[in-house]
């Protein structure tokens, strides 16, 4: 308990600090950055994985109250960009397994679910099942979501002058009582409900599903109040930085060393693919950015929430991503896998 009650300290240090040098989100980078330099100092941090886990539930909830017919309906279009999902996930596979097989000499496993850009739980059991180390495989997608989701927040304020101090929604007094419990219904029973057919990301999806089809049902016409989507951003940042809790100067050196380079391997091919689409008029830099980052599914969705993106297209990009990846898992690492010999 004493260490639960520590790593909500750090992680709220964190966001006082970033509101006191008036740096962008300070809801969501506060607590990396507090609990990322504890981690490193060599303090113990843990937290409280159901409430985690929950608070995920706000973000759905707040892209599901979104959904309108119409946006709905330009789902339809996106086909050209969706199809170009699988072939970056292939392209990533392609420069990444070479990356850490040859130049940080970790065995085929750890380097292909090291390089596949899916969920850190789904790629830990996938690749622990395949003899993979745990803990790399945990370190490197932990770097990944950590660089992704404090370089994106520059490069939307730089290139396109994005407005990250805007409150992604109403205070609560603003919001009816009974739109509120609407929301807490849409998210216990979209959440427990996905969770029990066992769908990837359930926490995010099944609310965000629930809270879809209320909204375009005309039930539902409020996000979640913008406190909640601050309590969101604070325990999603502290569960970033708190993944390096334990980490040794061996670990260090080597496994977040290998993350940063496939990082900057990441960013590139981001941008190539980013370029192509802005190139052909399919989507605006921005949306374009947000839906090809491959970064946390949770963390990109408050960027996009944050700066107005359009969210069915951030949304539906970022799906088929995890759905690619996971269901590809077992095809994909046998079509990079060298042969024996």
């Amino acid at each position: 308990m004493k260490r639960i009650a520590l790593t909500f300290v750090i992680a709220a240090l964190g966001v006082a600090a970033f509101h006191v040098a008036n740096l962008p989100l300070p809801w969501l980078l506060g607590p990396i950055a507090a609990c990322l330099i504890a981690a490193l100092s060599g303090v113990r941090m843990s937290g409280i994985k159901p409430l985690n886990e929950g608070m995920r539930t706000i973000l759905g909830l707040a892209v599901g109250a979104t959904f309108t017919p119409v946006m709905l309906a330009s789902m339809a279009q996106m086909w050209p960009t969706l199809l170009m999902i699988p072939v970056m996930i292939v392209a990533i596979g392609a420069v990444g397994v070479p990356y850490f097989q040859r130049i940080w000499g970790y065995d085929f496993a750890t380097s292909y679910y090291s390089t596949m850009p899916g969920g850190l739980q789904d790629m830990l059991i996938f690749g622990e099942e395949a003899g993979g180390n745990p803990r790399t495989l945990s370190l490197i997608h932990a770097t990944r979501v950590l660089v992704i989701v404090v370089t994106l927040p520059f490069i939307l304020q730089g290139f396109w002058g994005a407005d990250l101090s805007s409150p992604p929604g109403a205070p609560a007094r603003e919001v009816p009582p009974e739109q509120l419990v609407l929301l807490l219904a849409c998210a216990i029973v979209g959440w427990q409900g996905a969770k029990r057919i066992g769908m990837f990301g359930a926490s995010i999806l099944g609310p965000l599903i629930v809270a879809a089809i209320f909204a375009m049902a005309g039930l539902l016409q409020n996000r979640p109040p913008v406190e909640a989507i601050w309590a969101a951003q604070f325990f999603i940042g502290m569960g970033v930085g708190m993944k390096y809790t334990g980490i040794t100067m061996t670990e260090v050196r080597r496994d977040l060393a290998a993350g940063f380079g496939f990082c900057g391997i990441l960013i590139v091919l981001t941008l190539i693919f980013v370029e192509v689409v802005y190139m052909f008029g399919l989507a605006n830099g921005m949306d374009a950015l947000l839906a090809f980052a491959p970064g946390g599914q949770a963390e990109l969705t408050v960027l996009a929430l944050i700066v107005g993106a359009d969210m069915a297209f951030v949304i539906a990009h970022h799906v088929l991503r995890i759905f690619v990846v996971i269901l590809g898992a077992p095809l994909f690492a046998r079509l990079f896998k060298a042969p024996p010999g």
